[in-house]
């Protein structure tokens, strides 16, 4: 029976607009600071696009920072279900999507969404625009880079920006990725990091530390907004 709600129209525009509802909610009602802008823009001004990453369990209150740049912004997403209740659920904020996965581009083959997903978000960068990655999705292991979006990098030339947000007042989930649920009425904070590039000619240990890199940026900034809006314990919840 669970399945079967699960495949309906009916129950996946529920829930999509439930989503899209609750970001709406939090974002009106909480008073937002926004700090790394010029990391940000420096990314954005070298003309490759951007790609912008945070981890999973931080991802649904990035749709509303869309609101802060012009530039045409893309997401990747799972190709399964939930990620089409997501993409739904955030379409009112401008957002693009590509569906399928980059966690490993060298296996693309096996994967009928891969080659796709890849194409896609290298076209959307060589135009400029900001692609969005959670490094660690969909399933996990949490708050580890996968080396999808380090080659990413590496082949578009695009800079990766590691973005966390936190908030005053909200619960971690007991999923596998402690997903932050935010609640109305609180104070918000952004943060970008330092921009990292990946050189086209990188070796594989190259790729191997950058990709190092990118964790310990992503676990940094996500530690620091945590510090801001008095989450030091937000682990232990």
């Amino acid at each position: 029976m669970l399945k079967r709600l699960a495949r309906s129209s009916i129950i996946l525009a529920l829930a999509s607009f439930a989503i899209g509802s609750y970001i709406r909610l939090v974002y009106r009602t909480t008073r937002w600071t926004l700090l790394g802008r010029e990391h940000f823009q420096s990314a954005a001004d070298g003309g490759k696009g951007v790609i912008i990453t945070f981890w999973h369990g931080r991802l649904l209150m990035g749709a509303a920072i869309r609101r802060e740049t012009g530039l045409p912004v893309y997401m990747l997403i799972s190709a399964h279900r939930d990620g089409e209740i997501v993409a739904r659920g955030v379409k009112g904020f401008g957002i693009e999507f590509i569906r399928g996965s980059a966690s490993n581009p060298k296996k693309a083959g096996k994967n009928k969404h891969g080659a796709s997903a890849i194409g896609q978000m290298i076209a959307a960068l060589e135009k400029g625009s900001v692609v969005g990655f959670t490094p660690d999705g969909p399933r996990g292991p949490a708050k580890t880079v996968k080396p999808g979006v380090i080659k990413l990098a590496q082949m578009s030339g695009a800079p990766i920006v590691p973005a966390a947000y936190s908030v005053t007042r909200g619960k971690h989930m007991s999923s596998w990725d402690r997903f932050l649920l935010a609640a109305p009425f609180s104070k918000g904070y952004y943060l970008a990091g330092k921009p990292i590039t990946v050189p086209h000619d990188a070796s594989a240990a190259d790729l191997e530390n950058f990709r190092l890199d990118l964790e310990t940026a992503l676990k940094d900034v996500t530690h620091k907004v945590d510090a801001l809006a008095g989450r030091c314990d937000a682990e232990k919840e």
